[in-house]
């Protein structure tokens, strides 16, 4: 996306193909972007300009991406044309007006349907700068923003309750554009310029995280997830687990354009149940499908709670997640904004899961430890976040079988 605003050409290495980042290729260059795709994982983009993109001729199709869309609204914002967001059922059911109220507050003509998708936005308005302040910690809408106030005039500061991912502001800074972070709050100034520049992308932390649990609960020696983003906002998993006896340890290497990279190795653990700290939530929120199957297996009880955000996920993460663990013979209780597991066997059987690539691939994991076969349904999109999850999986040993 910042490439398709920046001036120049953007290489791009690392490219995941996944049905997310697709989505966001096929809307990009229905905006006007041109994009070479040289080789499997490589981008060429070639930027249009802060206000350069063109009219689509139809609807943006985001598919299940709600950070595409979330993230294209404040780019969008600032255009001179129309346009409209689309997605798959799921996204066309997620809460949309926490973006765009305050692109409103900007100037923005953004409209949403009852508060969710299709997000039409009106063309040629002048935005400015605000001062906004999230209720709750939210990466997308801190990104929505600041994009937006590239083509504000003044400081568009964001501040949150925590700490929410920083891709954005080390993206933007990579490009050239000042970030200025007091406190809890992160601003630009606008209007702002993008220098093109090459990224190497490493690999996805909350990908890794599948595997890390697996090594943990399942592994027969050392794993070694290679090549992994670890950036502070986003590895809280490891914290946890390592608050649970797990035995990791991360083998940082070097990085160019401002992300934190390593390698991450895995020891089988006798893990043990834990009060997850509130302080570690926030940041841990995409990680915590395949957190519950590790406490599944977790000898006593875990307990998290504030975590309320899962049920506007893909699917209500909380529920898919306790009926399916539910299902297989786990111990549990539902609290209104999290779940308490007890540990113990797992056994086996028909999970369902709601269509979530996430809980799909963490009772995956659960069954590398299950008494007999879990079979799970509806695991088609997968493939939005981890294309070749099943084949990764037996890589490394686990016996996952695809059925047609």
């Amino acid at each position: 996306m910042l490439g398709a605003i920046a001036e120049g050409v953007t290489e791009i290495a690392g490219f995941l193909e996944s049905e997310d980042c697709l989505a966001t290729l096929a809307a990009l260059e229905s905006l006007g972007v041109r994009i070479e795709r040289p080789a499997p994982g490589e981008l060429r983009i070639h930027g249009a300009g802060l206000r350069g993109l063109r009219a689509p001729l139809k609807a943006l199709d985001l598919g299940n991406s709600g950070t595409s869309m979330r993230l294209l609204s404040g780019i969008l914002a600032g255009q001179a044309h129309d346009s409209i967001l689309i997605g798959d059922a799921s996204l066309m059911q997620r809460p949309m007006e926490r973006v765009a109220a305050p692109l409103r507050r900007m100037g923005a003509d953004v409209r949403t349907n009852e508060g969710k998708p299709p997000i039409a936005i009106g063309g040629g308005r002048s935005l400015k700068g605000i001062e906004h302040r999230l209720e709750l910690a939210s990466a997308q809408v801190k990104s929505a923003l600041l994009l937006a106030g590239l083509a504000a005039k003044g400081r568009t500061s964001v501040s949150e309750p925590a700490v929410s991912r920083d891709h954005t502001e080390r993206m933007l800074e990579a490009f050239g554009v000042p970030v200025t972070r007091v406190g809890s709050a992160v601003a630009v100034d606008g209007p702002a310029k993008l220098r093109a520049i090459r990224i190497d992308v490493p690999g996805d932390f909350s990908s890794a995280a599948f595997f890390i649990v697996a090594g943990l609960i399942a592994g027969g020696g050392t794993l070694v997830v290679r090549d992994t983003g670890i950036n502070p906002t986003r590895t809280a998993l490891i914290d946890i687990l390592r608050l649970m006896g797990g035995d990791i340890r991360v083998r940082p290497h070097a990085s160019a354009t401002g992300e934190p990279r390593a390698d991450i190795e895995v020891h089988r653990s006798a893990l043990h149940g834990i009060v997850v700290p509130a302080a570690l939530i926030p940041a841990a929120m995409d990680e915590f499908p395949v957190l519950f199957a590790a406490a599944a297996v977790a000898k006593g009880e875990t307990i998290v709670t504030g975590a309320a955000e899962l049920r506007v996920k893909e699917s209500d993460r909380l529920a898919a997640m306790a009926e399916g663990l539910a299902a297989i013979g786990v111990n549990l209780d539902r609290l209104p904004d999290g779940l308490r597991v007890r540990g113990g066997e797992i056994g086996g059987g028909s999970v369902g899961s709601r269509g979530d690539h996430r809980v799909a691939m963490s009772f995956a994991v659960l069954g590398a430890c299950a008494q007999s076969p879990i079979a799970i349904r509806d695991v088609q999109n997968v493939a939005t976040s981890f294309p070749g999850f099943a084949e990764t999986a037996r890589s490394v040993g686990l016996d996952i079988t695809e059925k047609k």
